[in-house]
């Protein structure tokens, strides 16, 4: 395994995080219902060969996950890896609730300590009301007393957010954030990552194949990736992207196969900082531009047509449809349309008049009214059942 600066801190974190967030489940229509003998299996085979580092979080598999990462780290285990795992910051309404969460979670793990404790998504609201409670002083007494190591946080924001909570605070560790090559201007992006690094903190990554999108690449894609040498799969060429950045302490992957930790685990003995060419990073130019060309609506977000009279947020219902037709999945797409990351259902697209003011000031002359019908129509929620007539009198 591959070792690498983790921050300011004096310890060698493995290339390679394994993240508790997708384990395998007997069920997949119930998260919570985890495969326990697989899953310490495949925990336990990613630390024998090196893995150091594994996150897991308050909420992952309905509570589940931090249980079986607990059972993993018996039979010496815990010694030889770091535990990260996260506080549910949309849930911490007092600072007591701090503790309580931090207390439950050391149960839950059957340990005494957790090495990184995160705060988990913050972001724009959830950072104000964290110092508005006073929970920083709570974290600081817990690394005092033992119950945690270092205090950090992980994102789902965009970059001036980010770089105002690292300015914020001098505590901080580490910052988990969002990264891959499709996402170098998206969230913390490049410049969040190296603004961190700069501050000193670790920078850990997690999303590196995009929830697993970046591992099985549309047609365009895989004739870019092939018509290159050396030839290496699509997962490869996106962690090796990740890692290939000095800035970067970690890349986690969330991994639900035992054929991916021992992939994954591989690929990570062939890492390192800036060991690609100059042609192959060109190269990820030539894979963005692929899959940028499977995007139907040519919007730039140059905003020009913002603020919408009714207050769609045209340009990020467009980007939600744009990244669930480049990547085939639609199911994300109704996801993040019907509540998730950073849209209101105040902002979606049936809000739209068709008054078109949006039309005259795209510079790209979309057919913005034409495309929140198409948008909605796959994206939002199906429309109610006809109700039942009511019997005669």
């Amino acid at each position: 395994m591959k070792y690498r600066k983790f921050g300011k801190l004096d310890w060698q974190v493995s290339a390679l995080g394994f993240g508790a967030m997708r384990l395998p489940v007997l069920d997949r229509a119930n998260p919570t219902n985890i495969n326990e003998p697989l899953a310490i299996q495949m925990m336990r085979y990613a630390f024998d060969h090196g893995v150091n580092y594994v996150d897991t979080a308050y909420g992952y598999h309905g509570g589940r996950s931090e249980i079986v990462v607990g059972m993993a780290l018996k039979d010496g285990y815990r010694e030889k890896v770091k535990l990260a795992t996260k506080c549910p910051a949309w849930m911490v309404q007092t600072a007591d609730d701090y503790d309580k969460f931090l207390d439950e979670q050391l149960k839950k793990l059957q340990v005494s300590k957790i090495d990184f404790y995160l705060f988990h998504g913050l972001d724009r609201t959830r950072w104000p009301q964290m110092q508005k409670l006073g929970v920083l002083s709570r974290a600081e007494r817990a690394v005092a007393d033992g119950r945690i190591g270092h205090i950090g946080f992980s994102f789902h924001d965009d970059y001036d957010t980010f770089k105002k909570i690292l300015d914020d605070y001098d505590g901080w560790t580490l910052a988990q954030v969002q990264y891959n090559y499709m996402d170098i201007n998206i969230q913390a992006g490049t410049k969040g990552v190296e603004y961190a690094a700069g501050k000193g903190l670790a920078v850990v990554v997690m999303e590196p194949l995009r929830g697993g999108r970046l591992s099985n690449p549309p047609e365009p894609v895989t004739k870019v990736l092939q018509n290159i040498p050396p030839r290496r799969s699509a997962v490869e060429w996106a962690l090796q992207w990740v890692w290939n950045q000095p800035e970067v302490a970690m890349a986690l992957s969330g991994m639900s196969a035992m054929e991916q930790v021992v992939e994954n685990v591989a690929i990570a003995n062939r890492s390192g900082a800036n060991i690609l060419s100059k042609d192959e990073v060109a190269l990820y130019d030539g894979i963005r531009d692929a899959y940028k060309g499977l995007s139907p609506i040519p919007c730039t977000a140059c905003r020009y047509c913002m603020p919408c009279l009714q207050g769609v947020d045209i340009p990020r219902v467009f980007e939600i449809y744009n990244e669930a037709m480049m990547y085939n999945d639609p199911a994300v797409g109704r996801f993040m349309y019907r509540g998730g990351r950073g849209l209101r259902e105040d902002q979606r697209a049936d809000k739209c008049t068709e008054c078109g003011t949006c039309v005259e000031l795209c510079p790209q002359k979309i057919q913005v009214p034409e495309w929140m019908k198409k948008v909605h129509a796959m994206l939002g929620p199906p429309p109610a059942p006809p109700s039942a007539p009511k019997p005669a009198a």
